[in-house]
């Protein structure tokens, strides 16, 4: 029997509640298939840690990751925890030190979901962004002098490698060459910042010419904003810089009906490091504990654990559960417009990977 080791970190707030409805449905697909098993351990990292012992993960919490085959990450941050303690002290180690650096956000209305653009449902919005996750403007570089004066200076150096941007740009044109449409669409903001993005700009033509058979244009980012709204069909695969697609995968997951719903993979595809998949819609503190949190991004982010781990055929096959719960329009979650709890959403995933035709 093939056999996974899986890092379960729950972190902060609904992460918990999702995480854990994720290893339920995980659970039952492994019973369902029988030809593979799942070995989880679980790590209580995240802000009450941090409450305890002053850090956000062991200090030899990256040696302690690298025997596993996946990560599985609920979200991280706490309204009494200043984000940028919890963001660096947990998940960016982990993507940083794990160089992950191929963050992928598939985005589409998933059936019986419903997009708050008018006349697009199933089928009309099917994106996928490529956020580069390794530098850009999250790479760490900058600094503060002359704190608390009044010619204090804080600097955020954005840093782009010639390195870092090829890779991602081969990444993005290798999954769009998979896709039916072969499209490629580059994000940009080389208008303005006129040295790390117009080379970014530059490796993506220099890259193009390696894939004849993708068709590329480009946007810049603040275009795609409203190019995403009012014309959601003509986009397909899109990639873009740590900071524009993360802001641009919410913004696609809103259209798509809900960031309960949104999935994402942060991958090392050498697989040199294990990879880490979470869902998109963080710790939301305002519903912490009321047992209403969608977690259909959670089920979601598992079958492309699963689908990373080599097992498409349970990954299919969660996908199918899945949609066939969205389908029938119920239960749902009040981010969807309904009523029903977490626990109801979960149990309904799991009698539908336990119908004879899923």
């Amino acid at each position: 029997m093939r056999s996974y080791r899986i890092a379960a970190i729950p972190a902060d707030g609904i992460g918990i509640e999702v995480i854990d409805a994720g290893l339920e449905v995980l659970k039952v697909l492994e019973q369902r298939a029988g030809d593979f098993r799942l070995e989880v351990e679980h790590f209580p990292w995240g802000s009450a840690y941090y409450r305890k012992h002053g850090r956000l993960m062991d200090e030899d919490g990256l040696e302690r990751l690298k025997k596993f085959d996946a990560i599985y990450f609920g979200a991280v941050g706490a309204p009494d925890v200043p984000d940028h303690v919890t963001l660096w002290g947990l998940r960016l180690p982990i993507c940083q030190g794990f160089d992950q650096y191929a963050n992928v956000r598939p985005t589409r209305v998933l059936p019986g979901l419903k997009s708050p653009l008018a006349g697009v449902g199933a089928g009309d919005l099917d994106w996928v962004i490529i956020r580069e996750n390794s530098e850009g403007e999250y790479a760490g570089a900058g600094g503060r002098v002359h704190r608390g004066l009044p010619e204090e200076v804080g600097t955020e150096v954005a840093v782009f490698t010639r390195a870092g941007v090829r890779r991602i740009m081969r990444f993005a044109f290798e999954l769009a060459q998979k896709r039916p449409r072969r499209l490629l669409t580059l994000i940009t903001k080389s208008n303005a910042q006129r040295h790390g993005m117009v080379m970014w700009d530059e490796i993506f033509y220099d890259t193009a010419r390696d894939f004849p058979d993708v068709r590329t244009d480009k946007e810049l980012v603040d275009a795609a904003t409203t190019r995403m709204v009012l014309k959601p069909g003509t986009l397909d695969v899109m990639v873009a810089t740590n900071l524009h697609a993360d802001i641009l995968s919410d913004l696609a997951a809103a259209l798509a009906g809900s960031l309960g719903v949104a999935p994402t993979a942060n991958l090392n595809p050498e697989r040199r490091f294990p990879s880490m998949f979470e869902p998109i819609h963080g710790s939301a503190f305002d519903i912490t504990g009321m047992g209403i949190a969608n977690p259909i991004a959670s089920f979601w982010t598992a079958s492309m654990m699963l689908e990373h781990l080599g097992e498409r055929e349970a990954s299919a096959r969660l996908m199918a559960a899945i949609e066939r719960v969205t389908a029938a329009g119920a239960p749902r979650t009040p981010d969807l417009g309904g009523t029903a709890a977490t626990k109801d959403v979960t149990r309904a995933v799991c009698d539908a990977l336990l119908g004879a035709n899923v």
